[in-house]
């Protein structure tokens, strides 16, 4: 049977699309690097400024005021453009453990990771909490040694630690000449050349790139030569030949070292991920099938946000396009309500600017406007049959505190805020009987993620807010509603209720817990488990 012509479309489209988050811990130089691919793809002129820098713009990727603020980055962003007849979806991540859930969701919006590792610094705890991940979803990673222009540890260690930490086989494409600090250029593995970087003012245009032979590069960079060499060719006896299959197979990881600040080197992984990266596939659907990418339009939301346009305070749904093509204006179905859904408005994002999306195809991300009627994880589709795709993974939260308005006469904004954080899961929204309606209490993973919601309810709502913190730090979900008294008799526990229904034990500690469980054998407890995912 022939395919239509918008089958055929859908399928060759997708092969251009290469769809990517950038991971790293905090202050690695993510949001650096990424507004670095995009000056390098020429879609900016002039890069912005690292981070916290007095009296410079902040980067295209970090567009709310807290993280120009505070220079780091609370949210993802996603950015979109065109390198060498390749589309580009890029997402840059929070790095903040306080903000992980945000950072999963993320990933499942993506066929490849860059991970940032921070020469100094090498594996830290977030950073190996994301390589975890990654291996779990089987999202093949690319690691890019960040900061070679400062100070750091021997590029071999950093490289050892890889395997060791994590077993994780490291097969570098690029090897640093000149130690950390000292930053000279890149041995390019693949033909033995060097590629020597010439700064530009405050790295805020594309890195000059001049490419010697070997002959030439050992008669310029001498000792710093031979050394890359030696270390290269001692990384290739090793097990760290390239071998793509096993970076597909998420088993190893291609390495590159740079200087993100400097565009140093990022060029290079621009290139390596339209060479490399893989191209959406078919996504598995609930029932556990593929969902061919020339089937009717199918995507998923993996993200909710409101504020990014403070003139309209429009609210917008990302969604990671899975199958078929997106035609603006299409009415789709909501699997999750069985709705009908009117996308009328709809725009391609770069940071905070916005442009109008008439078409998109698989593993483009697509921002739905004045989609208050979507949630993260729901299901988007046209035509037949219906598909829904699994949802998104919801984590234990570990700090709680309740929420009141500082001024009752904003009651009704306070509300409406409150209710708009808890759909784009900012914080996820208790009820406690104890407290009533008027004060809801907030659940986060890390407290940070307060201060967020804090600041959105004063700034976006007009809603000064008063966070009273519980002391409860271990929580169980209560299989039998008809024990909740038990557990609101407790002197150091209470009951409250999600979203979904489900009824929460909070426990000051787990030592809180366990005396309640022996005072009432009978109790039914269960682990908070990451549901949805």
């Amino acid at each position: 049977m022939q395919r239509s012509a918008a089958a055929v479309t859908a399928a060759e489209q997708a092969g251009r699309r290469r769809s990517f988050a950038v991971i790293s811990h905090p202050d690695a130089g993510k949001s650096t690097l990424t507004e670095a691919l995009a000056l390098h793809a020429r879609v900016i002129s002039e890069a912005g400024a690292v981070h916290g820098k007095a009296g410079r713009r902040g980067v295209v990727s970090d567009w709310m005021e807290m993280e120009r603020a505070r220079g780091i980055s609370i949210t993802s962003a996603a950015l979109q453009f065109e390198y060498h007849g390749t589309v580009i979806n890029l997402l840059d991540t929070p790095g903040h453990a306080d903000f992980s859930e945000d950072t999963y969701r993320v990933l499942s919006a993506v066929d490849s990771a860059v991970m940032l590792l921070d020469a100094a610094k090498g594996l830290e705890p977030q950073t190996l909490k994301l390589f975890d991940v990654c291996r779990h979803r089987g999202i093949p990673v690319l690691t890019f040694v960040n900061k070679w222009d400062r100070p750091g540890r021997e590029a071999l260690e950093l490289c050892d630690e890889l395997l060791e930490r994590i077993g994780l086989q490291p097969m570098p494409l690029t090897w640093p000449v000149g130690e950390a600090g000292h930053f000279r250029g890149v041995l390019d593995v693949a033909d033995g050349s060097f590629v020597r970087y010439a700064r530009t003012a405050g790295g805020a245009t594309a890195a000059d790139e001049q490419r010697l032979d070997a002959a030439e590069a050992a008669a310029v960079e001498g000792a710093d030569w031979t050394r890359a060499v030696e270390e290269a060719e001692l990384m290739a006896a090793s097990g760290g030949e390239f071998d793509p299959a096993r970076f597909y197979d998420a088993s190893a990881t291609p390495v590159l070292f740079g200087a993100a600040v400097l565009n140093f080197g990022v060029r290079h992984l621009l290139d390596l991920l339209v060479e490399l990266a893989p191209a959406p596939e078919p996504r598995i659907d609930v029932d556990g099938n593929p969902r061919p990418l020339d089937a009717d339009f199918s995507a998923f939301v993996f993200k909710v946000q409101t504020g990014m346009d403070p003139a309209h305070r429009d609210q917008v749904a990302f969604a990671r396009v899975c199958s078929g093509v997106f035609e603006r204006g299409m009415v789709v179905t909501n699997a999750t309500t069985k709705k009908p859904f009117a996308t009328k408005y709809v725009q391609q994002v770069f940071g905070q600017q916005r442009s109008t999306v008439d078409t998109a195809y698989p593993g483009d991300v697509i921002g739905l406007v004045n989609a208050s009627a979507l949630r993260v994880g729901d299901t988007l589709y046209a035509g037949r049959p219906a598909v829904r795709f699994p949802g998104l993974p919801s984590f234990a939260p570990a700090h709680f505190a309740v929420a009141r308005p500082a001024d009752l006469s904003r009651a009704k904004q306070f509300r409406k805020g409150v209710d708009q954080l808890a759909s784009e899961g900012v914080v996820q929204l208790l009820k406690s009987d104890l407290r009533g309606d008027a004060a809801p209490v907030f659940a986060a993973v890390g407290p940070m993620q307060f201060e967020v919601a804090a600041h959105r309810l004063e700034h976006e709502f007009s809603s000064p807010v008063r966070l009273d913190r519980l002391p409860y730090s271990a929580v169980r979900r209560l299989a039998d509603p008809a024990q909740r008294a038990m557990v609101d008799a407790g002197r150091r526990s209470e009951v409250v209720t999600r979203a979904d229904g489900a009824d929460l034990a909070l426990f000051e500690d787990e030592m809180a817990m366990r005396i309640l469980q022996r005072q009432h054998p009978e109790l039914a407890l269960e682990p908070l488990v990451a549901e949805g995912g």
